[in-house]
This record gives structure tokens, C-alpha cells and sequence, in this order.
């Protein structure tokens, strides 16, 4: 995985370890990222592509969003198995933490009126930037990936392709089939899709340069 991600000051020795500058780092960067998804819900600009899959699933089978999420979520680790990928600390904490700060944020933070473009924009923006910085920073701390960043990780590693390509064709594909399915379409699903990949890729290369040196020393 270390020719993927860079290798950094907070990685772990292993995706169980509890050392604790990795598990602080990756604590910092699930928070982000919940606060980061909490932003994108306050924005109501669109969900994200995944939820629009959810939200399609849902209407064409008339089960509810939380079971259609829980069944993606299953299915894509499912598709861990063939890729050799294998859960770790940061998968169970990714699914716990995330929803946390996600609900008290939402839950405390009142949301913009409805007519404020500017800070509804700001937002959204804002919410795909820290997330993708977010991603970058638990990922590296190397204790596993959340079902979709992992999903991400080993095609990356099995087709060698960067991650700015290969997540825009992840998010871009559920967006398209979550829209067939009936899902519902916002700018802010089409600005997630298509920039979240490279916000990560610009991220995990800053990353690259900052700590180039433990490259060498690995």
C-alpha cells in the first residue's frame, strides 16, 4: 500500500496497532471527515453519490435508506476479497466515529436560509475540500480504510491507476446508476463526484513531498 499512499511520521505498524500517534491522527482525520459530511448535509446542495445509490435502491425495492446503505456498504466490502484487501482499526472506527461527529454537527449547527447561495456554496465546497484532505490523513496512519476508501485503495493497486482517476470513476458510476435507479441529483452530488478524487490525489501528494523522506528510509 506504501507505493500508494506516503509514508508519514503517524504510520502504524500494523492496521491493529495502537500506537499512539497513529490512532491519534487517525481519530483527528475521521473527525474531519464527519465534520466534512456534516457541511455537505447543512449545504443541502445534493447528497452525495452514495446516497443517491441508497436513495435509489430504496425506491426500487421499497426498503428504507438505512437498510440500502447497510447492504452497499456490505456488498462493497464484499469486493475486499477478491482485491486482497483485509479490514483494520481505522474500518471499525471509520464507521463509528464518522456518524458520530455527522449527527452532532448536523444535530448543534444550525443550517444556512435557504436563500443564501453563498454560504450554501461555501459549504459544499468547503465540506469536498476537508474531506478529501480528511481522507488523505486517516489513510495514511495504514490501521485499514473505511469500506469505500478501501474499495478505492485496491483498484488503485490493482489497475495502477492514481486515485484522482479512480475515485471520480467510482463516484461518477453510483451517481449515474443511483439516478437510473431514481435517486435524487443535486450540483453538489456532480461537484462531490467529479472533485472529491482529485481534492485526495492533491492532498496525498502534498503529503508525498512534505514526508519524502521516510520514503527513503523504509
Amino acid at each position: 500500500m506504501s507505493r500508494l499512499l506516503p509514508v508519514t511520521p503517524w504510520k502504524a505498524r500494523s492496521q491493529w496497532s495502537f500506537e499512539a500517534k497513529p490512532l491519534l491522527m487517525l481519530v483527528f482525520g475521521l473527525t474531519l471527515f464527519g465534520a466534512a459530511e456534516a457541511m455537505l448535509v447543512l449545504a443541502d446542495l445534493g447528497a452525495t453519490p452514495w446516497v443517491v445509490f441508497a436513495q435509489g435502491l430504496a425506491v426500487q425495492t421499497g426498503w428504507n435508506i438505512g437498510t440500502t446503505t447497510f447492504l452497499i456498504s456490505l456488498a462493497v466490502l464484499l469486493l475486499w476479497i477478491p482485491l486482497g484487501l483485509r479490514p483494520g482499526l481505522g474500518t471499525l472506527m471509520n464507521m463509528t466515529v464518522i456518524a458520530l461527529v455527522l449527527g452532532l454537527v448536523v444535530r448543534f449547527v444550525p443550517a444556512p436560509d435557504a436563500d443564501d447561495y453563498v454560504m450554501r456554496a461555501a459549504l459544499c465546497v468547503g465540506g469536498i475540500v476537508v474531506m478529501g484532505v480528511a481522507a488523505a490523513l486517516y489513510l495514511t496512519t495504514y490501521l485499514g480504510a473505511g469500506p469505500r476508501d478501501g474499495l478505492m485503495v485496491g483498484l488503485c493497486q490493482k489497475t495502477g491507476w492514481r486515485v484522482g482517476v479512480v475515485r471520480t470513476l467510482m463516484e461518477s458510476s453510483v451517481c449515474l446508476i443511483g439516478w437510473l435507479l431514481g435517486g435524487t441529483l443535486g450540483i453538489g452530488t456532480l461537484l462531490f463526484a467529479f472533485g472529491i478524487g482529485w481534492v485526495l490525489q492533491g492532498a496525498l501528494n502534498l503529503l508525498a513531498r512534505r514526508y519524502a523522506r521516510y520514503h527513503v528510509s523504509e
